[in-house]
């Protein structure tokens, strides 16, 4: 069986770029921070993203929904270490299917891109069942953000 490989276009026009401060007990005992981490990192991105851009985690748990993720990719280019001030680059992909999916860039403190990554979520209603079609809420605000015509 062969698989196509699905191609989104990044709304460029919807990317957050969020300042964080690496954390002491986020590194190793070299100072490096550790590669688990990162995942907190996009997670810090997907937070800063939902709050500009009014499609926080709350905000969805409103309209009674929730959106895990199913899956995660994180490439690594260049340590990050205690005390930088980093940027993560959070950017939603515009997608026909029912999910959300993020691509993030993580600037180290000389603005090098030290990690890229991508996460894919999908709706669940309220009784957790996996949700097949956009919810309505979330086409309202895929049309006003200039997602949908």
């Amino acid at each position: 069986m062969i698989r196509r490989k699905e191609q989104y276009n990044e709304a460029s026009q919807l990317t957050v770029s969020h300042e964080i401060r690496v954390r002491f007990n986020e590194t190793d005992p070299l100072g490096i921070v550790w590669h688990g981490y990162y995942i907190t990192y996009f997670e810090d991105g997907r937070e800063a993203f939902g709050r500009e851009h009014g499609i926080s985690y709350l905000d969805v748990n409103h309209y009674g929904y929730t959106t895990p993720i199913v899956k995660s990719v994180c490439e690594h280019k260049l340590s990050l270490r205690y005390g930088d001030v980093v940027r993560i680059e959070t950017t939603i992909v515009d997608t026909p299917a029912a999910k959300m999916i993020f691509r993030y860039k993580i600037y180290d403190a000389n603005n090098e891109i030290a990690c890229t990554g991508e996460t894919v979520q999908v709706f669940l209603d309220a009784k957790g069942d996996l949700v097949l079609n956009f919810p309505t809420f979330f086409e309202e605000w895929r049309r006003k953000v200039g997602l949908l015509k």
